[in-house]
C-alpha cells in the first residue's frame, strides 16, 4: 500500500523536507566586501562606532544609545531608517566584539529580524572589510526575500563605496 500523500503530493517525510527547504531557501543572507586603502584600526575604529552608521549607510537615518558608549558586548542601539520605500525602526544588540576584527550584532524585534556582522582584516592595499546582513523575513518580507537580497546587496555595496570615500578623504572625523 503506497503511503499517503501531501498536498504537493509527496509523502509526509518528504512534504516536511519539501517545506524546510523551501524555507531556507527564503532565509536573506547577503555578504560584500571591499578593500579600503585605509589601515584596519581605522576602518575598524570608524565602521565598529555605531554613532557613525549614519554617515556611511545610506538608510540609516539615526542611531540613539540605549546603553552608554563605547561600544561593548551588550551594548544596544536604536536605529531608524528606510528600506525599499518604508520606515525601519529596529534595536541592535552588540553580541560579539573582538576590536579591529569583528562585531556582530541582532536584533529580534520587527518583521525582518536580522543579524549584522563586520570583519576587518589586513590586506594588500589596505582593509578588507566584509560586511554582513542576515535574517529570516516574515510576513510580506518573507514573500519579498529575492528583491530585499538584491536590494540590500546594492545597497550595502554603496555604503562600503561611502565609508572609503569617507576615510579616504579624510571626512571620517569623529
Amino acid at each position: 500500500r503506497p503511503p499517503p500523500r501531501g498536498p504537493a503530493g509527496l509523502t509526509p517525510d518528504a512534504d516536511i523536507g519539501h517545506r524546510r527547504a523551501y524555507r531556507a531557501r527564503m532565509d536573506v543572507d547577503v555578504v560584500v566586501e571591499r578593500v579600503i586603502p585605509v589601515a584596519r584600526e581605522r576602518v575598524a575604529e570608524f565602521a565598529g562606532d555605531p554613532s557613525n552608521a549614519p554617515r556611511w549607510y545610506a538608510n540609516i537615518r539615526s542611531v540613539a544609545w540605549r546603553t552608554e558608549p563605547p561600544v561593548a558586548i551588550g551594548s544596544r542601539m536604536d536605529f531608524e531608517a528606510r528600506f525599499l520605500g518604508r520606515p525601519l525602526a529596529y534595536t541592535y544588540e552588540v553580541t560579539e566584539l573582538v576590536a579591529g576584527e569583528r562585531m556582530v550584532m541582532r536584533t529580534a524585534d520587527g518583521p525582518f529580524p536580522m543579524e549584522t556582522t563586520y570583519t576587518w582584516e589586513t590586506a594588500p592595499g589596505g582593509t578588507l572589510m566584509r560586511l554582513r546582513n542576515r535574517g529570516t523575513p516574515s510576513g510580506f518580507a518573507r514573500v519579498a526575500a529575492p528583491v530585499m537580497a538584491r536590494a540590500m546587496r546594492s545597497a550595502m555595496t554603496k555604503d562600503l563605496d561611502l565609508l572609503s570615500r569617507l576615510l579616504v578623504d579624510g571626512d571620517a572625523r569623529p
